[in-house]
């Protein structure tokens, strides 16, 4: 596997030319004293040092060893410690936490970045500060303040980590039939028991405490998911100093043995009368959840990202040097590069355009977050809300197909685990299936955040896009406008269809719309472009990158539309034994 390298220059393209946040940073009371241009840089290039040099070099190595358990005890590969502990003394466990606890209080376009990077160095790795930011987000949203000023400085710092505990062995992503219970003691807390699988970090000697946020039903429950509540438990109760003092009745059941993702202790845990406490409203924990799962299911588009870019850098070196066949055109007595071969190319091409594209798609869903922050802007949550789901799905499909293309280009050698392909791929296959499968994120797409409004959010973003490419023109304005037009066409045509035919179609609208707005990256792309800012190696490859893929990628749309367009109705007509 070849030496993984940062692609800053990309970052701070998107960051600082394309969208331009920097000049919006300024304009923020909050942000204009923690953040400039010369901040925003160092942190990523510190944070690109640990990745380079802590973490992905020993990627192979936790892949191998995995996360172990004996007699109760979670270990981890050697190297995560003292990977952790830069994480944690740098402060990016708490990079974009309120500073009011100890945060370091930065916008979440750029800790987007961090995410990122982390995810192509082992997305293993990734998980146990990544869950850890999403329960402060959870915290910091939903609990009062005792809890809060208890567990989120702890938090912010490493100290301690977190988990989301959902899944339940018979239930799966259907929450409403979880069967965990709370019962209220008469000092305020509740008694936990029950079961939890697939949980992410849920067992480790990384932190010295683990905080465990656990949905569980209370005994006037109402039936379903309007019945769940969510609970703070931790690994460790509290002293009267606010420090770990004895065990809490958690405990690990096993490690799921997985596909990939090995560094990861993906756990069964199991709660018996274990203490916890009640967070935000009783029978109102789902959508308490949600926030967490909201910020994880946009770091699901980091690690699907983050694989892709690691797969690229090393499909990349190896063309380069792989010594095989003539190339095209070339009559010599001696092997080329593989990277002379237009197959080779192609592959690359194709990677490339989406790995860029859905760099500047990230950057701006970040961007929506951080305004619907600061400003309390509705339209940037509306849709940034919006967008959610197609950075989760499109995003790690889009990951998973990168990982395998790259693969392809290695041919035999990409499957033998010494040069790394084949655990990329199997790391990225989880990124599809975890925080809802991408089938679910469609259904919330198509069903809760499209028909629901009748498309309003995502037409006026649509037409907003359409009047911008039209009115500022650039190469490609041609190509992207009547797939635009087309796209808003398909969409009211989907809103006409019964409920079952939209639940039917919604992975390929997500799809369709997923391809259009990464042609919509590129015009920002080529209109982001300054020769007297970048190199002309720089500015020549983005034009070439951006004109494959709006010539050879974007075409992908109208295989969309024509199956939207297609009567589907035979899926819906078979009989279950005729399957």
């Amino acid at each position: 596997m070849s030496q993984y390298q940062a692609p800053l220059n990309d970052i701070n393209f998107n960051l600082f030319d394309v969208w331009q946040l920097d000049q919006y940073w300024q304009q923020q009371a909050e942000l204009q004293e923690l953040i400039e241009v010369d901040t925003a840089k160092a942190i990523l290039e510190e944070a690109a040092k640990i990745c380079e040099q802590q973490i992905a070099p020993f990627s192979k190595n936790a892949d191998a060893r995995g996360a172990q358990l004996n007699d109760g005890v979670v270990t981890l590969p050697e190297h995560y410690y003292s990977a952790y502990q830069s994480l944690a003394e740098g402060g990016w466990t708490g990079l974009s936490g309120d500073p009011e606890y100890g945060g370091m209080g930065m916008p979440k376009a750029l800790s987007m970045m961090v995410d990122e990077m982390l995810c192509s160095a082992d997305i293993a790795f990734s998980l146990y500060p990544g869950l850890t930011a999403g329960a402060c987000v959870a915290l910091l949203q939903h609990a009062d303040e005792d809890m809060k000023a208890a567990y989120l400085p702890k938090l912010y710092s490493g100290e301690w980590s977190g988990t989301m505990c959902l899944t339940e062995a018979h239930a799966g992503s259907d929450l409403g039939i979880m069967r965990t219970t709370a019962k209220p003691s008469a000092d305020g807390s509740y008694n936990i028991s029950g079961s939890k699988i697939f949980i992410t970090a849920g067992e480790h000697d990384l932190t010295t405490n683990i905080i465990h946020l656990v949905l569980a039903k209370l005994p006037d429950a109402p039936a379903g998911s309007k019945g769940i509540s969510l609970f703070l438990v931790p690994k460790f109760h509290l002293d009267t100093e606010g420090q770990p003092a004895e065990r809490n009745s958690v405990n690990v059941g096993s490690i799921e043995h997985k596909m990939g993702i090995n560094g990861s202790a993906t756990c069964v845990l199991n709660f018996d009368d274990a203490t916890g406490y009640l967070i935000g409203e009783p029978h109102r924990g789902l959508a308490c959840m949600f926030t967490m799962m909201n910020y994880e299911r946009l770091s699901m588009g980091s690690q699907g990202l983050g694989a892709a870019e690691r797969a690229y850098q090393n499909a990349l070196a190896y063309a380069k040097d792989r010594l095989q066949g003539r190339t095209v055109g070339r009559d010599a007595n001696k092997a080329d590069p593989i990277l002379g071969h237009p197959d080779v190319r192609r592959m690359l091409l194709n990677i490339k355009s989406i790995n860029e594209a859905g760099r500047t798609f990230a950057t701006w869903v970040a961007s929506l977050l951080d305004k619907a922050k600061y400003d309390g802007c509705k339209l940037s949550a509306d849709r940034a809300n919006l967008l959610t789901p197609i950075t989760k799905a499109f995003m790690t499909d889009r990951g998973l197909d990168a990982c395998i293309t790259a693969q392809q280009v290695f041919g035999g050698h990409g499957y033998i685990k010494e040069w790394g392909m084949e655990q990329l791929v199997r790391d990225v296959r989880i990124a599809q299936i975890y925080e809802g499968t991408n089938g679910i994120q469609a259904l919330d797409f198509a069903l809760r955040k499209v028909a629901a409004d009748k498309g309003e959010v995502l037409q006026l973003l649509l037409k907003e896009i359409e009047n911008e490419v039209n009115a500022k023109q650039n190469a490609a304005s041609a190509t992207l406008l009547p797939v635009l037009t087309q796209l808003q066409y398909c969409i009211s045509a989907q809103l006409a269809k019964a409920t079952e035919h939209q639940a039917l179609d919604a992975c390929d609208l997500l799809d369709a719309v997923g391809y259009v707005l990464y042609g919509y990256m590129w015009y920002k792309n080529l209109a982001a472009l300054d020769d007297t800012k970048h190199s002309a190696d720089f500015i020549a490859a983005k034009q070439s990158t951006a004109d494959w893929y709006l010539r050879r990628v974007m075409p992908k749309v109208q295989a969309a539309l024509v199956q939207l367009s297609a009567d589907g109705s035979a899926a819906l007509l078979l009989t279950d034994e005729q399957f």
